[in-house]
């Protein structure tokens, strides 16, 4: 078992995230990530899926999103051509003499300070799962009082071409003007 990410284009229509998370769900997996977001197209979302499958597993995931009505492009994306990100907020217990060892530490994972309060302080970290991993178990020990994290987002590092692109693209442009 490996973990898989698939990345699929969506149609922005009610229904589609249901049917998607129903898809797992027939088939006993459990979802690790799941986010959904608005594109640079009008009409199409982007959704990141993140589970573990082995090879054949993910081949029959893949092309059962392909089957359901509403989904434009599946991909699976793995390796150093792809990057992918997470967010998470962590409100960290910071009294006194610890306030300045855990923005310290906030310092080495290049995370921010977001908020700050007598008893705590709340931290903000974008970076790759690993990384948030490791800034979550540096700061286990001064006591995480709560922790939310978005899920993966992720996109090929290689810009695809209008013909390699299944779903339709926005053809209008930008135009400047002068007065």
């Amino acid at each position: 078992m490996k973990t898989r990410t698939f990345v699929a284009a969506v149609e922005d229509v009610p229904g589609v995230l249901n049917r998607v998370a129903s898809l797992f769900r027939r088939r006993a997996f459990n979802i690790a990530s799941l986010t959904v977001g608005r594109t640079e197209t009008p009409g199409v979302s982007r959704l990141t899926v993140v589970v573990e499958a082995d090879e054949e597993t993910a081949r029959r995931l893949e092309a059962n999103l392909y089957k359901l009505v509403n989904v434009l492009e599946v991909v699976e994306l793995d390796g150093p051509e792809t990057l992918s990100r997470e967010l998470a907020l962590i409100k960290v217990r910071a009294e006194g003499a610890e306030r300045a060892a855990v923005v310290q530490l906030a310092d080495l994972f290049r995370a921010r300070v977001v908020h700050v309060d007598p008893a705590c302080v709340v931290l903000e970290i974008t970076g790759t799962r690993d990384k948030v991993d490791g800034l979550v178990e540096v700061l286990a020990p001064h006591g995480i009082l709560e922790m939310t994290r978005t899920g993966e987002v992720a996109m090929p590092r290689r810009t695809k071409t209008r013909e390699e692109t299944q779903w339709p693209r926005s053809t209008t442009t930008a135009t400047a003007t002068s007065g």
